[in-house]
């Protein structure tokens, strides 16, 4: 069986019971009754739109995003689900900043907790950019259940690697 990359930090008595969910092929099914649906925003001008809302609730002072889009390169490339990048240009004799943030397109078929979860992370890095303890509760302002969401994208994403099928409910 290959490791549990996405679950390395968590306490071993959580990796077994993980791994016995996977070895009874039950994975799927608990995410599947958890998360039972997917979103709809399956475009860039959507998520800019849903990210820009999210933002506007939580993060007024923030600065502004200019873009916000799926990006199928990602996961293979930087090795993470969503990047938040800050672009400096000088204009003039003033210097001006970009912020743009990426969802991975793994995001496009999930539940739309997950996409509230990733987008949260990213939106808490125009305020934070380390990911630190005020990081996190910043995170939890915006989503309540933001910790729990995580892990159990590390969870979707264990089934992914490990047993992801067209017959597991949650690809559904």
């Amino acid at each position: 069986m290959k490791p549990l990359k996405y679950l390395t930090a968590y306490p071993e008595h959580i990796q077994q019971r993980v791994i016995t969910l996977i070895a009874e092929q039950q994975l799927g099914t608990l995410l599947a009754q958890r998360y039972p649906h997917r979103h709809s925003i399956q475009t860039d001008k959507m998520l800019y739109d849903y990210t820009l809302s999210i933002k506007n609730e939580y993060l007024k002072n923030a600065p502004a995003i200019s873009k916000v889009i799926f990006d199928s390169k990602i996961k293979d490339i930087q090795h993470a689900l969503g990047t938040h990048t800050q672009i400096s240009r000088i204009q003039g004799n003033k210097l001006k900043a970009k912020h743009e943030i990426r969802i991975a397109s793994l995001f496009k078929n999930t539940p739309p907790e997950f996409l509230k979860m990733i987008t949260t992370h990213e939106l808490a890095h125009l305020k934070i950019k380390e990911h630190n303890k005020a990081f996190y509760q910043l995170c939890q302002h915006i989503e309540p259940q933001y910790m729990q969401l995580e892990f159990d994208l590390r969870l979707y994403l264990t089934h992914l690697e490990h047993q992801a099928s067209l017959a597991d409910p949650i690809d559904a």
